[in-house]
Formats: structure tokens, sequence, C-alpha cells
């Protein structure tokens, strides 16, 4: 759905408001309840403009929806307040652009909720841990730790965990977050400080995650999967705030770090790809009308949409729950190589992003 026009006519609709941002105005995409504005330096902008002037040379046929017809869709979508925002890593994605940002009015009873915008990969995010070990130290073993970290956290599609986890385990783990590793001894009380939520949403329901999500979920707790997941052990290169950098306990040049990048695995997939099914079916009944299907959407307050919620809540502790397994494993790698704890090595968290 949408109206084909000429590379200039759609410019038209875009207006530069400073050096890194632009406006999308209305009637850029049908049924626009609100505009579009998007950031981006010289190399993005590029993008942006390359991807809308291949879809209008194809006359809208053929791959992705470039990334402004993506915002676009979203400022069309029921309920939507202030503007559809695409923050500066904004690219071509699902339903939504990688990057594209909306809030939805919980009081208007026509508000959506759609899959698209939280992402098949509930949760993704990640985790930085410091050390007190600095490059010299790391480098006469660098091989060595690699490969510790390689056996430690299993990798790859389809990869098992090795974290004990039953039924029963993974239902508590999915309503309680970060406090189910706390308890079972996977994390340490201050993790949890520097997480977002605090690790646990606390509207999940496990009932709402089907069987063949936890199926998925059960073997791949503390696995980091394919992709662009990634364990990397990383050096500060640069400090530009002193003050800041002391109060995350990074003190200087060449100090050692791990980046832990994962999300809720299958899991959080398959409650997405759920979703999507019975929102399609709630789409019909309710008569909600979108620019395109990948954005399918229930009303917040449908029974749909808040089961959604619920499932992705769930999802999302699994994801905390998962990053904290493999925050553990790389606390007994390292600890294992430098025959000390991982009290000793100061190996805590500093912020983990979702």
């Amino acid at each position: 759905m949408g109206v084909v026009r000429t590379y200039d006519d759609e410019l038209k609709y875009i207006e530069k408001l400073s050096e890194v941002s632009w406006r999308i105005k209305k009637g850029f995409v049908p049924n626009m309840k609100v505009e579009g504005v998007f950031y981006v330096n010289d190399p993005l902008e590029k993008i942006m403009f390359d991807e809308l002037r291949q879809h209008a040379h194809h006359q809208g046929f053929g791959g992705f929806l470039p990334g402004m017809k993506q915002i676009a869709n979203v400022a069309a979508l029921p309920g939507i307040v202030g503007k559809s925002v695409g923050l500066p890593d904004v690219h071509a994605g699902y339903g939504f652009a990688i990057g594209n940002m909306a809030a939805f009015d919980m009081s208007d009873p026509s508000a959506v909720v759609s899959p698209g915008g939280v992402g098949f990969d509930i949760n993704c995010g990640v985790r930085l841990l410091r050390t007190n070990l600095s490059e010299k130290d790391v480098l006469p073993v660098k091989e060595q730790l690699a490969q510790s970290l390689f056996d430690h956290i299993p990798v790859g599609v389809g990869s098992k965990g090795v974290i004990p986890m039953s039924a029963q385990d993974l239902e508590e783990a999915l309503e309680m977050g970060m406090d189910w590793s706390l308890r079972e001894g996977y994390a340490w009380v201050e993790d949890k400080e520097h997480c977002e939520e605090y690790g646990r949403m606390l509207q999940a329901d496990p009932r709402k995650v089907s069987m063949r999500a936890k199926k998925r979920g059960l073997p791949q707790l503390g696995t980091l999967g394919a992709g662009n997941h990634y364990a990397e052990i990383q050096v500060v290169d640069e400090i530009y705030d002193k003050h800041a950098a002391s109060k995350m306990g990074l003190d200087y040049k060449g100090q050692v770090c791990v980046m832990i990048h994962s999300g809720s695995r299958g899991l959080g997939h398959q409650v997405a790809t759920d979703a999507l099914v019975s929102m399609e079916k709630a789409m019909k009944r309710d008569q909600i009308e979108v620019n395109d299907r990948q954005l399918a959407c229930a009303r917040i307050s449908s029974t749909e949409g808040q089961d959604y919620l619920k499932g992705m809540a769930s999802a999302a502790n699994y994801a905390w729950v998962n990053r904290s397994s493999m925050t553990f494993l790389t606390r007994q790698a390292f600890a294992k190589m430098f025959n000390s704890t991982p009290d000793d090595l100061d190996m805590h968290v500093i912020r983990c992003v979702s």
C-alpha cells in the first residue's frame, strides 16, 4: 500500500532541519497521524537517501522498504503521539526501521502495540563488565583466554547451554528475571542495580508464552547465538570524561573489559511470531488498517495486546537471565585463566543496556 512517485517528488516531503536532522512531512505515506524525524551523520544520510532513490526507481517493487518510508508508516499507526523518530543508527528493518522509536497514548482506546516495534529478538542488548586487568596482563594469554570463553559460552545457531534448567526453572526465570539468577547463584546483588528495570519486568506472565517458545528457550539459556551477537574482550582506548569513567570503575587506558551482546534467543523470536499470528486476526476484527503488513498490531487494551505485553515481558526477563548466565560463565573463565576469583578481578557490571 502506498503512493508511487518519482524520487524528486518524494524529496518534496523531506525537509532538512539541521546538519544532522530531517523532517518527514505528512502525506509522504497515506494516513500519517504525526510527522517523522530522523537523525543521521553524513554516511548514514547517504544510505537513507540511496534507499529512497532505489525504491522510487523500482516503483516500490522488490527489496526492503526504505527506512524513511518505514518511519512514516509508523507515523500512521493509531494512537501514536509526538513524532515517529529515527535515532542515529536508523536503517531499514522489519515493519519499524531499525532505530525507529514511537510512543503511544495508553489512554487512547484506538492506540496499538506492534511486535515489529519491539523486534523479534526481544530485549536484545549489550552488557559491559570491567576488570582490574590491563592489556599487558591479557596479551600473553590472549588466545587461551578466547578459547576459555568459547569453552564456557556456547555459540552458534541451535547452541545448547550449560546452565542446568528444568521446565519449572524456566517458568520461574520467565517470571522473576534476574531475581531468579540471583537466587540460583548466577548473579551478584549489585548486578541488578546496573540493569534497566532492575533486570525484571513485573508484568511478565509465563502463561502467555507458548509451549513452542518455551521448548525453544529451555536448552538455550546461557548461549550467545549467532548473527551479530558476541562476547568480546575489549580494551579502554580513550577516556573522555575522567569523573564519569572513574564512577564506572574505568580508571586508565588499556584497562580490559568484556562486552556481551545477546537477547532472548529462540524464545523471544517465537513470542513475536505467535503474537503476529493472533494480531492479524485481531486487525480484521477491529478493522485496523496499516500501510505495511509487517506492522501487524493490536489495540493495547485488547486481549491480544495485553497477552503480547505479558509474553514480551517474560521474554525480556529471559534475556536478562541469559546475559546474567553468560556473565557468570565469563567470570568463571577469567577466574580460571588468571587463577583468581571474579571478585578479586573486580568483574562488576558497568551497564546492561536493553
